[in-house]
């Protein structure tokens, strides 16, 4: 086979201010994810709260959701959706690679419902 004679397409330079502005705001393109440092700097930029308070109140808040959950309670947050812990049934499957027949145990799992007002803004 012959090599295409194309020169290897090169990636933009980006400079490290320009990164560490990407990190500190949403993306408007809607691909990567936020992280919870993130949410922090954000609640800490909308609110008048310290970004160690907005830590502590964002930190809060997760650990009610979860514990929440742990007790067996759903969670909804309005204008976002709805947290819930659902059973699931012992079932059968495949070991990938091996192709031998497993059964997979029963389990709880944790099932979030869109808001239909989120829905009907995306």
């Amino acid at each position: 086979m012959a090599k295409s004679s194309k020169p290897a397409a090169k990636k933009p330079a980006t400079r490290p201010a320009a990164r560490a502005a990407d990190r500190s705001a949403p993306s408007s393109e809607g691909s990567g994810k936020i992280a919870k440092t993130q949410i922090i700097d954000l609640v800490a930029d909308r609110t008048s709260l310290s970004k160690k308070q907005a830590g502590d109140a964002v930190a809060t808040m997760l650990d009610c959701v979860v514990s929440a959950l742990r007790s067996g309670q759903s969670v909804g947050l309005p204008g976002l959706g709805t947290l819930s812990v659902a059973q699931t049934a012992e079932r059968s499957g495949v070991r990938p690679g091996t192709s031998e027949r497993i059964t997979i145990p029963a389990g709880k799992k944790v099932r979030f419902k869109v808001a239909t007002t989120l829905k009907g803004t995306l």
